[in-house]
């Protein structure tokens, strides 16, 4: 399949299955709304769920914040962890962004926790869409080393950002939406559920 009719078909789909909320007054995410993706691809917002028998082994995974903190998954043992991998000129990424804030605010202190992984910037303008958008949960800056993607490797494929992993309590990959996120409910009642198994 040519190259050109491979990205029209991707396209295509694209912008048939996703249903994108929030961000109203941004360019790029209109625009992906309105399923140009110019030079954009996604996945399609499949999610899996796994359960818990049959995880793989817990993930480590360690780097510096867009503070300049250094956050390691070790401090967020015991808790459900979801982990983000964006940038900031990632169109459906400015599309998710107040829907994974507004999950973040809902679940906040119930026992999960919420990790942004930057793909591709340096921590000024990972800083600066942040503020745009309210995230208040750090972010690792991944752009120099990889690290944090190289640790996720099995799970995240290189092209697919957005993803989004929600790890359970002992750091295994309990579900996995590639793509943009479709509805904020999903993300939370998954969370919830891996918080569950825990009682």
């Amino acid at each position: 399949m040519g190259a050109r009719r491979f990205a029209g078909l991707v396209a295509l789909a694209a912008a048939s299955v996703l249903v994108l909320a929030g961000c109203s007054s941004d360019p790029l995410a209109e625009q992906y709304r309105a399923g140009s993706n110019k030079g954009y691809i996604a996945g399609d917002g499949t999610i899996a769920e796994f359960p818990a028998d049959e995880r793989g082994e817990p993930i480590a995974f360690e780097g510096e914040t867009i503070e300049g903190d250094t956050l390691d998954s070790a401090d967020l043992a015991g808790e459900v962890t979801v982990v983000n991998f964006w940038y900031a000129g990632c169109a459906p990424c400015r599309a998710e962004a107040p829907m994974l804030q507004q999950v973040f605010e809902e679940v906040d202190g119930d026992g999960a926790a919420f990790v942004g992984v930057n793909v591709r910037d340096q921590a000024a303008t990972a800083a600066s869409f942040e503020e745009n958008y309210g995230i208040t949960y750090p972010s690792i800056v991944d752009a120099n080393d990889g690290a944090v993607q190289y640790a996720f490797a099995g799970d995240v494929p290189p092209a697919a950002v957005p993803t989004t992993l929600v790890l359970d309590a002992e750091g295994r990959v309990a579900a996995r939406i590639l793509g943009q996120l479709k509805d904020a409910s999903i993300l939370e009642t998954i969370v919830r559920d891996v918080i569950a198994e825990q009682a």
